[in-house]
Protein backbone atom coordinates (compact mmCIF):
# COMPACT_ATOMS: atom_id res chain seq x y z
CA UNK A 1 0.00 0.00 0.00
CA UNK A 2 1.59 3.72 -1.22
CA UNK A 3 2.28 5.95 1.55
CA UNK A 4 0.16 8.73 -0.82
CA UNK A 5 -2.82 6.11 -0.98
CA UNK A 6 -4.90 8.48 1.52
CA UNK A 7 -4.13 11.65 0.61
CA UNK A 8 -3.51 12.30 -3.09
CA UNK A 9 -5.31 14.99 -5.18
CA UNK A 10 -4.55 16.45 -8.62
CA UNK A 11 -6.65 19.09 -10.63
CA UNK A 12 -5.95 18.53 -14.60
CA UNK A 13 -6.34 21.59 -16.10
CA UNK A 14 -7.32 20.18 -19.34
CA UNK A 15 -10.39 22.01 -21.58
CA UNK A 16 -12.02 18.16 -20.66
CA UNK A 17 -11.97 19.24 -17.17
CA UNK A 18 -12.80 23.18 -17.76
CA UNK A 19 -15.14 22.42 -20.57
CA UNK A 20 -16.62 19.20 -20.02
CA UNK A 21 -16.12 18.19 -16.31
CA UNK A 22 -18.51 21.16 -14.02
CA UNK A 23 -19.28 19.97 -10.42
CA UNK A 24 -22.68 19.38 -11.55
CA UNK A 25 -22.66 17.37 -15.00
CA UNK A 26 -19.21 15.96 -16.02
CA UNK A 27 -18.02 13.72 -19.65
CA UNK A 28 -17.08 10.61 -16.95
CA UNK A 29 -20.60 11.39 -15.67
CA UNK A 30 -22.84 11.67 -18.75
CA UNK A 31 -21.44 7.67 -19.58
CA UNK A 32 -23.48 6.84 -16.67
CA UNK A 33 -26.57 8.83 -17.14
CA UNK A 34 -27.70 6.07 -19.11
CA UNK A 35 -27.22 3.96 -16.30
CA UNK A 36 -28.47 5.99 -13.32
CA UNK A 37 -31.83 6.90 -15.88
CA UNK A 38 -32.27 3.20 -15.50
CA UNK A 39 -31.86 2.45 -12.51
CA UNK A 40 -35.08 5.16 -11.57
CA UNK A 41 -37.36 3.63 -14.21
CA UNK A 42 -39.84 1.14 -13.46
CA UNK A 43 -38.22 -2.08 -13.41
CA UNK A 44 -39.21 -5.21 -15.86
CA UNK A 45 -39.76 -8.51 -14.11
CA UNK A 46 -37.09 -11.29 -14.77
CA UNK A 47 -38.66 -13.71 -17.66
CA UNK A 48 -36.81 -16.31 -20.13
CA UNK A 49 -36.47 -14.08 -22.52
CA UNK A 50 -34.21 -11.76 -21.34
CA UNK A 51 -30.80 -11.02 -22.98
CA UNK A 52 -27.59 -13.11 -22.34
CA UNK A 53 -25.23 -11.55 -20.45
CA UNK A 54 -23.00 -9.24 -22.67
CA UNK A 55 -26.21 -8.39 -25.06
CA UNK A 56 -27.71 -6.74 -22.54
CA UNK A 57 -30.15 -3.63 -24.00
CA UNK A 58 -28.10 -0.77 -22.96
CA UNK A 59 -24.63 -2.07 -24.49
CA UNK A 60 -24.84 -0.73 -27.81
CA UNK A 61 -26.22 3.38 -26.43
CA UNK A 62 -23.02 2.88 -24.02
CA UNK A 63 -20.66 1.95 -26.16
CA UNK A 64 -21.60 4.69 -28.96
CA UNK A 65 -21.37 6.95 -25.72
CA UNK A 66 -17.92 6.67 -25.18
CA UNK A 67 -16.69 6.17 -28.66
CA UNK A 68 -18.15 10.11 -28.77
CA UNK A 69 -15.80 10.47 -25.42
CA UNK A 70 -13.29 8.82 -26.66
CA UNK A 71 -13.27 10.92 -30.28
CA UNK A 72 -13.35 13.99 -27.94
CA UNK A 73 -10.46 13.26 -26.08
CA UNK A 74 -8.10 11.94 -28.80
CA UNK A 75 -8.54 15.26 -29.69
CA UNK A 76 -7.39 16.78 -26.62
CA UNK A 77 -4.83 14.03 -26.07
CA UNK A 78 -1.44 15.28 -26.24
CA UNK A 79 0.46 12.66 -27.87
CA UNK A 80 3.99 13.28 -28.22
CA UNK A 81 5.72 13.49 -24.43
CA UNK A 82 5.92 17.84 -22.66
CA UNK A 83 9.08 19.30 -23.64
CA UNK A 84 9.42 19.46 -19.86
CA UNK A 85 10.07 15.38 -19.91
CA UNK A 86 12.32 15.75 -22.35
CA UNK A 87 14.76 18.03 -20.51
CA UNK A 88 14.65 15.78 -17.44
CA UNK A 89 15.86 12.80 -19.46
CA UNK A 90 18.48 14.85 -21.46
CA UNK A 91 19.70 16.09 -18.09
CA UNK A 92 20.51 12.25 -17.15
CA UNK A 93 20.23 13.54 -13.58
CA UNK A 94 16.67 11.47 -12.60
CA UNK A 95 15.21 8.66 -13.69
CA UNK A 96 11.31 8.32 -14.44
CA UNK A 97 9.24 5.23 -13.73
CA UNK A 98 6.17 5.07 -15.10
CA UNK A 99 4.24 1.64 -15.25
CA UNK A 100 1.30 2.31 -17.64
CA UNK A 101 -2.30 1.78 -15.88
CA UNK A 102 -0.48 2.71 -12.10
CA UNK A 103 -1.52 6.14 -10.83
CA UNK A 104 1.66 6.40 -9.16
CA UNK A 105 4.85 8.03 -11.02
CA UNK A 106 8.19 7.74 -9.40
CA UNK A 107 11.50 9.81 -10.12
CA UNK A 108 14.97 8.44 -8.69
CA UNK A 109 18.40 9.35 -8.62
CA UNK A 110 21.65 9.27 -6.54
CA UNK A 111 23.31 12.05 -4.71
CA UNK A 112 26.65 11.50 -3.24
CA UNK A 113 26.51 8.32 -1.35
CA UNK A 114 22.63 8.46 -1.31
CA UNK A 115 19.45 7.06 -3.25
CA UNK A 116 16.76 9.62 -3.47
CA UNK A 117 13.25 8.44 -4.34
CA UNK A 118 10.31 10.97 -5.11
CA UNK A 119 6.35 9.73 -5.60
CA UNK A 120 3.81 11.07 -7.19
CA UNK A 121 0.29 10.27 -7.96
CA UNK A 122 -2.80 11.61 -10.25
CA UNK A 123 -5.44 9.50 -8.53
CA UNK A 124 -8.36 11.29 -7.04
CA UNK A 125 -9.36 13.49 -9.60
CA UNK A 126 -13.29 14.26 -8.68
CA UNK A 127 -12.42 16.48 -6.24
CA UNK A 128 -10.38 18.83 -8.34
CA UNK A 129 -12.91 18.33 -10.48
CA UNK A 130 -14.88 20.27 -8.17
CA UNK A 131 -12.04 22.52 -7.47
CA UNK A 132 -12.29 23.84 -10.52
CA UNK A 133 -15.88 24.29 -11.30
CA UNK A 134 -15.84 28.12 -11.45
CA UNK A 135 -12.82 28.28 -13.81
CA UNK A 136 -14.86 27.25 -16.34
CA UNK A 137 -13.61 28.73 -20.23
CA UNK A 138 -10.65 30.43 -19.15
CA UNK A 139 -7.54 29.12 -20.31
CA UNK A 140 -4.89 31.09 -18.56
CA UNK A 141 -7.08 30.19 -15.17
CA UNK A 142 -6.58 26.92 -16.01
CA UNK A 143 -2.79 27.42 -16.34
CA UNK A 144 -2.53 28.50 -13.09
CA UNK A 145 -5.02 26.01 -11.54
CA UNK A 146 -1.90 23.01 -12.99
CA UNK A 147 0.20 25.11 -10.55
CA UNK A 148 -1.85 25.93 -7.69
CA UNK A 149 -3.56 22.79 -7.21
CA UNK A 150 -1.50 21.06 -4.14
CA UNK A 151 -0.26 17.24 -5.44
CA UNK A 152 1.44 15.10 -2.46
CA UNK A 153 4.89 14.18 -2.83
CA UNK A 154 6.59 11.32 -0.67
CA UNK A 155 10.29 11.98 -0.56
CA UNK A 156 12.56 9.51 0.88
CA UNK A 157 16.42 9.50 1.06
CA UNK A 158 18.44 6.38 2.01
CA UNK A 159 21.90 5.59 2.59
CA UNK A 160 23.13 1.98 1.30
CA UNK A 161 26.14 1.96 4.41
CA UNK A 162 24.15 3.74 7.06
CA UNK A 163 20.66 1.66 8.67
CA UNK A 164 18.06 4.28 8.54
CA UNK A 165 16.15 6.78 6.13
CA UNK A 166 14.72 10.18 6.07
CA UNK A 167 11.15 10.74 5.08
CA UNK A 168 10.02 13.94 3.74
CA UNK A 169 6.08 14.61 2.82
CA UNK A 170 5.62 17.62 0.64
CA UNK A 171 3.40 19.03 -1.18
CA UNK A 172 4.08 20.22 -4.56
CA UNK A 173 2.32 23.55 -5.49
CA UNK A 174 2.84 26.84 -7.30
CA UNK A 175 6.07 25.91 -8.36
CA UNK A 176 7.66 24.79 -5.14
CA UNK A 177 7.73 22.32 -2.70
CA UNK A 178 6.43 22.87 0.77
CA UNK A 179 7.44 20.66 3.25
CA UNK A 180 4.82 19.19 6.02
CA UNK A 181 6.64 16.93 7.94
CA UNK A 182 10.50 15.33 7.87
CA UNK A 183 10.46 11.75 9.39
CA UNK A 184 13.75 9.74 10.54
CA UNK A 185 13.05 5.68 10.23
CA UNK A 186 15.74 3.14 11.74
CA UNK A 187 15.07 0.63 9.19
CA UNK A 188 15.43 2.44 6.16
CA UNK A 189 13.41 -0.85 4.28
CA UNK A 190 9.86 0.52 6.47
CA UNK A 191 10.23 3.90 4.91
CA UNK A 192 10.96 2.63 1.07
CA UNK A 193 8.81 -0.37 1.33
CA UNK A 194 5.44 0.22 -0.31
CA UNK A 195 3.53 -2.59 1.37
CA UNK A 196 0.59 -3.31 3.92
CA UNK A 197 3.04 -4.65 6.06
CA UNK A 198 4.73 -1.33 6.05
CA UNK A 199 2.11 0.50 5.99
CA UNK A 200 0.80 -1.05 9.27
CA UNK A 201 4.40 -0.79 11.32
CA UNK A 202 4.69 2.98 10.43
CA UNK A 203 1.10 3.43 11.83
CA UNK A 204 1.89 4.58 15.64
CA UNK A 205 5.59 6.09 15.58
CA UNK A 206 7.00 8.99 16.21
CA UNK A 207 6.85 11.32 12.49
CA UNK A 208 8.73 14.24 13.84
CA UNK A 209 6.99 17.85 14.33
CA UNK A 210 4.99 20.00 11.84
CA UNK A 211 7.70 21.35 10.13
CA UNK A 212 6.34 24.82 9.90
CA UNK A 213 6.95 24.08 14.03
CA UNK A 214 10.52 24.30 13.46
CA UNK A 215 12.98 27.26 14.37
CA UNK A 216 13.04 29.29 11.26
CA UNK A 217 16.54 28.85 10.71
CA UNK A 218 16.50 24.91 10.96
CA UNK A 219 13.99 25.37 8.18
CA UNK A 220 15.84 27.06 5.92
CA UNK A 221 18.72 24.66 5.68
CA UNK A 222 17.06 21.88 5.63
CA UNK A 223 14.88 23.37 2.46
CA UNK A 224 18.89 24.57 1.45
CA UNK A 225 19.44 20.60 1.93
CA UNK A 226 16.42 19.58 -0.23
CA UNK A 227 17.48 22.12 -2.77
CA UNK A 228 21.15 20.71 -3.27
CA UNK A 229 19.54 17.37 -4.29
CA UNK A 230 17.41 18.48 -6.27
CA UNK A 231 14.31 19.38 -5.10
CA UNK A 232 13.94 22.53 -6.80
CA UNK A 233 11.48 25.16 -8.59
CA UNK A 234 12.50 23.19 -11.86
CA UNK A 235 11.01 19.69 -10.48
CA UNK A 236 8.20 21.54 -8.95
CA UNK A 237 7.28 22.96 -12.41
CA UNK A 238 7.62 19.38 -14.55
CA UNK A 239 5.45 17.33 -11.54
CA UNK A 240 2.09 18.60 -12.27
CA UNK A 241 2.64 19.18 -16.12
CA UNK A 242 3.63 15.75 -16.05
CA UNK A 243 1.02 14.45 -13.86
CA UNK A 244 -1.59 16.27 -16.41
CA UNK A 245 0.58 14.52 -19.12
CA UNK A 246 -0.40 11.05 -17.59
CA UNK A 247 -4.05 11.56 -16.26
CA UNK A 248 -4.65 12.27 -20.02
CA UNK A 249 -2.99 8.93 -21.25
CA UNK A 250 -4.54 6.67 -19.07
CA UNK A 251 -7.97 8.22 -19.02
CA UNK A 252 -8.52 7.22 -23.21
CA UNK A 253 -6.45 4.10 -22.17
CA UNK A 254 -9.58 3.43 -19.51
CA UNK A 255 -12.28 4.42 -22.33
CA UNK A 256 -10.65 2.07 -24.76
CA UNK A 257 -10.20 -0.60 -22.42
CA UNK A 258 -14.20 -0.11 -20.96
CA UNK A 259 -15.14 0.09 -24.53
CA UNK A 260 -13.57 -3.04 -25.93
CA UNK A 261 -15.31 -4.93 -22.69
CA UNK A 262 -18.16 -3.98 -23.22
CA UNK A 263 -18.21 -4.90 -27.15
CA UNK A 264 -17.35 -8.29 -26.81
Amino acid sequence: MSVLRAVRKLAVPSSRILAKHSPLISARARILTPFSAAMTAPRASFSASAHRFGEGTADGALSAKISEELTYEKEEEIVEEPESLKELKNAGIWAIEDVPGNDEITLKRKFGNEHIRLIFSIADLQSGDESLGNLEGEDSASEDATASYPLRCSLTITKPSVSGSLSIDAVCQEGQFVVENVSFYSDSKLATDLTAEADWKRRGLYVGPQFETLDLGLQEEFEKFLQERGINESLALFVPEYAQHKEQKEYVDWLSNVKTFIDA
